[in-house]
């Protein structure tokens, strides 16, 4: 997934002053800013209105979320995990019929920076609260992404299985060599995490295909075919990315980065793509089909070199990530397709000759794409939201004032 050489994990400021420390994080999968629930008190908006160890509950999960993730910086992903899961059935309550069902639908496009949508049913609890969120790597700035919480956590859980499929992705150390891999088995569960990631955001299924082609490479029973179907399939896969990001605004660092993050995936997916597809038409006997494999070649070649620059431009962005060495399908291409390239056009050369210059590079061929993510279903409510059961305790006037008394020395 990767090329070049690697940029030191510590920048260091030269000079008389005291060395600068900046850890500079890799990038395997590159994905949109993880949001996190801001810590409030939601007795004060709640209280009157459902009962109290419902509003503890509530308060109490939703702010051990924000302190897991501040103190780990999103790292502790199971923990997380099962913390939103018991999280969102109680959220679920906020959409139970004859509360509020206010969705701002910005869940992505918070991200994305591209236009929200309102939908509103009946008035209810969404009054009397608000549920803020905000990106983690934004550490200073609040922002209220969504009135209601339920969106959110869902966005948060796919990020966070993004987060650990990133992490099994970044090669680690074989036996102390210099070499750094990453074996099958981590490749593997990569591919789960992020067939769930996509059955909550049905986003990332891209990179999935990119692990298989990687896993086909090693496995020498695998037929040149299969592998330039992989190839093809991760180039449409990567296009349905392109064409989704194609409104949203290019201004903003972090979604200039993820698109250059999608272009470099793209320039090596269709670079894989070439170099199968003119490895099976070089097995023909007429001198056309040599001609057609010695154009994917070339447009292979490039197609590489091209992906190396986007490499390192998407590297460069804010955040800056490390530049990951060759691994997956570019560590067995990265060196193949250029001397392929080179020698397919000293053999063939007199072919070109006599057909007066290079012809543009085939079509690719076109499949039906094969990796589905499974449909995500959301959880049934909490059974703490059986009205019939509550027992709610009166407000006195007396607290009714404070509470109004407070909220107004807050707004000001």
């Amino acid at each position: 997934m990767g090329c070049a050489s690697s940029i030191p994990k510590v920048l260091c400021t030269m000079g008389k002053k005291k060395k600068k420390m900046m850890n500079i994080p890799n990038a395997a999968i590159f994905f949109p800013l993880t949001g996190i629930p801001v810590q409030l008190d939601l007795r004060r908006s709640l209280r009157g209105l459902i009962p109290l160890d419902l509003i503890n509950r509530l308060s109490s999960l939703r702010n051990q979320v924000a302190f897991v993730a501040e103190d780990t910086g999103g790292s502790a992903h199971v923990e997380l995990q099962r913390a939103l899961e018991e999280y969102l059935p109680l959220v679920l309550g906020f959409t139970k019929k004859g509360f509020p069902q206010v969705f701002f639908l910005r869940f992505f496009s918070f991200f994305t920076q591209k236009h929200s949508q309102t939908y509103s049913a009946e008035l209810g609890l969404i009054e009397f609260v608000e549920f803020k969120w905000r990106s983690l790597e934004e550490r200073r700035q609040a922002r209220s992404l969504f009135n209601l919480s339920l969106l959110s956590v869902v966005h948060m859980m796919a990020m966070l299985t993004l987060s650990e499929a990133n992490s099994l992705l970044i090669p680690k150390d074989q036996d102390g060599s210099c070499e750094k891999i990453v074996s099958s088995d981590c490749m593997k569960l990569a591919i789960d995490l992020m067939l769930k990631a996509s059955g909550l955001l049905e986003f990332c299924v891209q990179e999935g295909t990119e692990l298989q082609l990687s896993l086909a490479a090693e496995n020498q029973k695998a037929t040149m075919s299969v592998k330039r179907r992989l190839a093809c399939e991760q180039v449409s896969y990567l296009e349905q990315a392109r064409f989704c990001l194609s409104g949203c605004n290019p201004a903003d660092p972090y979604m200039k980065k993820h698109l250059q993050f999608i272009q470099w995936k793209y320039l090596e997916a269709k670079a894989a793509a070439y170099y199968y597809h003119g490895l099976i038409l070089d097995k023909g006997t007429e001198p056309s089909c040599h001609i057609s494999a010695v154009s994917c070649f070339l447009a292979a070649d490039e197609l590489l070199s091209n992906s190396k620059k986007t490499c390192l431009s998407f590297c460069l962005a804010v955040p800056v990530t490390r530049v990951p060495p060759p691994w997956g399908i570019m560590k067995h291409l990265h060196k193949k397709i250029p001397g392929i390239a080179s020698r397919k056009l000293q053999m063939y050369g007199y072919l070109l000759d006599q057909e007066k210059g290079l012809e543009t590079p085939p079509d690719l061929p076109e499949f039906q794409l094969s990796l589905r993510p499974d449909g995500y279903e959301l959880p049934a409510m909490d059974a703490a939201w059986d009205t019939e059961k509550w027992d709610i305790p009166g407000q006195t006037l007396k607290q009714h004032l404070k509470d109004c008394e407070e909220d107004e020395m807050e707004t000001e």
